[in-house]
């Protein structure tokens, strides 16, 4: 017999989608394109094409899928894109959410088989990557029985295109979680692991490049840490022009000889260290589990790189070199803490707080201020479009509308129940979200 919560949740999604009646949305625009986590290689959740919103109507809820949604959806080609933790994949039509294909990859991994973790079971946790030149998507599956494959599809028909194992020599797949953003540049996918939630076993932070042809040698770079130093923000490696790549580490477990762990690194195409940077008071950091690394580094163009972690201090880095230990530009106090991913339209870059959304004023010279804070609640990662600043209280599964410039709130749409970290995509004039088992579209009035 189905659960009242889950007879609760589906009365709530039809009466959201108007119970079977047809999408009041209008046709997406051919355009709309969403390939990456948080729309492009620099992660900065910008879509400068979409018009102003206003208020908001329902487009479509998609039938119930087969598992949890903790990735990004993905929108290309007048479809949506969105995996499972039963490690499936699907398109969903843009213009009516109804499924356009559907490809199963495997049996995901019981949480009752692994030593820690909050994810059951877990398949697909990291958001895929898009190539629309070649129109292939590109997901990492957990498979039965500890093993990460990276897996290219056809995202016109769903066909599994090739498949290569990507856990690392000398990793322990059962304490790997694949939770970060893929990334692509240069002809390579590229793949990061970090730990289970609860920081079990000996996993290290990791990162893997794989020929986008599936065949080929791959490359990959494992922080020098005894243990621990996960690359598990959600955002995923952000990659510069020349193809460099920027990730963010956990605590990890030195508390006198620096290891690399609270840092933020700068890997070459080839995942050959570059610079790095941490703050002096990294063995601090490392001890009480204050992870830089609870976001992911933000590209924001003129050199500069925005970092901020779990005690929601801000640095501003040189691109060029990042300044070794305690070589930031600029540092100043954000907020109480920060998780997921920022947004960025210049000069403004929006930071999802654990106390609200913060936007700060970057200025010339590599300086910040925070500008406005918006209402109190646990924010997810955000985005720009429409003239606005989209975030989720996950406390509560509203999706919220903020003013760019003041922060005012402007609309909220109540979604249900949603993981952490959860984050909007933008497909056309459409915000797409995630929640629990359905993915929503809604669309500007």
């Amino acid at each position: 017999m189905r659960s009242v919560r889950w007879l609760l949740l589906t009365a709530t999604l039809l009466l959201l989608a108007g119970c079977g009646t047809a999408p009041a949305a209008q046709p997406a625009a051919p355009s709309a394109a969403w390939p990456t986590y948080h729309a492009d290689a620099a992660r900065t959740g910008y879509s400068p094409g979409t018009p102003p919103l206003g208020r908001l109507t329902r487009a479509w809820v998609s039938p119930r899928l087969d598992g949890k949604i903790y990735a990004e959806p993905l929108a290309e080609g007048g479809r949506v894109f969105v995996v499972t933790e039963n490690d499936t994949v699907y398109a969903l039509s843009l213009r009516t959410g109804h499924v356009v294909w559907r490809t199963h990859l495997g049996s995901p991994v019981p949480r009752s088989t692994l030593p820690c973790g909050d994810i059951n079971p877990t398949g697909i946790t990291g958001t895929p990557v898009l190539d629309p030149a070649t129109g292939t998507l590109y997901a990492v599956g957990f498979l039965r029985p500890y093993r990460h494959y990276l897996y290219a599809l056809s995202s016109s028909d769903g066909k599994v295109l090739w498949r290569r194992r990507v856990d690392p020599a000398g990793s322990h797949p059962q304490v790997e979680q694949q939770r970060a953003a893929l990334a692509m540049a240069h002809d390579r996918v590229y793949v990061a692991y970090g730990g289970l939630a609860g920081d079990c076993g000996p996993y290290h932070g990791w990162v893997v490049g794989v020929p986008a042809v599936g065949k080929g040698k791959a490359v990959s770079y494992r922080v020098p840490t005894r243990r621990e130093g996960g690359l598990w923000a959600p955002s995923g490696p952000a990659v510069d022009a020349a193809g460099n790549l920027f990730v963010a580490t956990g605590n990890g477990s030195a508390r006198h000889r620096y290891d690399q762990g609270d840092s933020v690194l700068k890997l070459s195409p080839k995942l050959q260290l570059l610079s790095s940077f941490a703050p002096r008071h990294w063995a601090l950091l490392n001890r009480t589990d204050r992870d830089l690394g609870s976001t992911g580094p933000a590209l924001l163009g003129n050199h500069l790189l925005f970092q901020i972690g779990k005690q929601g201090v801000g640095y501003l880095l040189s691109t060029r070199r990042l300044g070794g230990i305690g070589g930031y530009l600029f540092r100043a106090p954000v907020c109480a803490a920060a998780f997921g991913g920022t947004a960025w339209d210049p000069p403004y870059l929006y930071v999802p707080c654990v106390n609200g959304l913060a936007a700060l004023r970057v200025g010339p010279g590599a300086t910040f201020r925070v500008v406005w804070r918006g209402p109190a609640f646990r924010a997810g990662p955000p985005v720009v479009a429409g003239g606005a600043v989209w975030t989720v209280n996950l406390a509560r599964g509203i999706l919220m509308a903020l003013g760019m410039r003041h922060g005012q709130v402007r609309t909220q749409v109540h979604l249900g129940p949603t993981v952490p970290f959860t984050t909007p995509a933008v497909a056309g004039s459409r915000i797409v979200v995630a929640t629990g088992q359905h993915a929503v579209a809604l669309a500007g009035a």
